[in-house]
């Protein structure tokens, strides 16, 4: 029996469903549990608890005539949990790599959880590296080009990001799901089974956010 997915009000019916597994890699307190929050459903809390492990949402996103299905696994970032990251960026088809761009430390880190996604991982991952918590672009201190110029050297995607005022969240899980291959089958990830996800997000039409100086994760 074929399952049709729900999708935004209006929308053209959709046959074809991709699903892909995502994971979210980083230094801890970068904001990665924040985008996603802010990508699932649309909300952002200034104070949150640090993932133990890691957690996992879902959330379907239409670009063009397809819809998409993320399977996201949101890593902790504290160095006790790295060893276990390999089982959660294994198999993954997509990974974005998130930084503070208040604090260079976590830049630093960024690059070597790219390198080992390029070392140990699938070699036709798609890699995004995103530079969150933009609305503090007063306290920066790593550049846009320095981002910028990283990402293309190294064939990533880039974007700076907010997870607080939304700032190219959906874009930057739109411009993934544009690079990743739609003939994947709509079939199950281990671990999926009654998770919550949020409502579909039609990526068809980018949000248009401005920053502001304001905190974000």
């Amino acid at each position: 029996m074929a399952v049709r997915p729900s999708r935004p009000s209006g929308q053209p019916q959709s046959s074809k469903v991709s699903q892909f597994k995502l994971v979210l890699l980083g230094e801890t307190s970068v904001g990665k549990s924040s985008l996603l929050l802010q990508f699932v459903k649309g909300q952002y809390q200034d104070f949150g608890e640090s993932t133990i492990g890691a957690a996992f949402l879902t959330q379907m996103v239409s670009v063009d005539s397809a819809m998409v299905k993320f399977e996201i696994w949101d890593t902790a970032g504290q160095e006790r949990y790295h060893s276990l990251a390999p089982m959660y960026y294994r198999g993954a088809q997509a990974a974005i790599v998130v930084y503070d761009i208040t604090n260079t430390e976590t830049f630093v880190r960024a690059k070597a959880w790219v390198s080992e996604l390029q070392k140990q991982a699938s070699t036709n991952m798609v890699i995004a590296l995103a530079g969150n918590k933009a609305d503090w672009s007063a306290n920066r201190a790593v550049e846009y080009t320095d981002g910028q110029g990283y990402a293309a050297d190294n064939s990533l995607l880039f974007m700076e990001t907010s997870a607080k005022t939304a700032m190219n969240v959906n874009n930057l899980f739109l411009a993934i799901a544009k690079k990743l291959p739609k003939s994947e089958p709509l079939g199950g990830v281990a671990g999926s089974a009654g998770v919550r996800g949020g409502p579909p997000v039609d990526l068809r039409q980018p949000t248009q956010t401005s920053p502001a100086q304001c905190c974000g994760n």
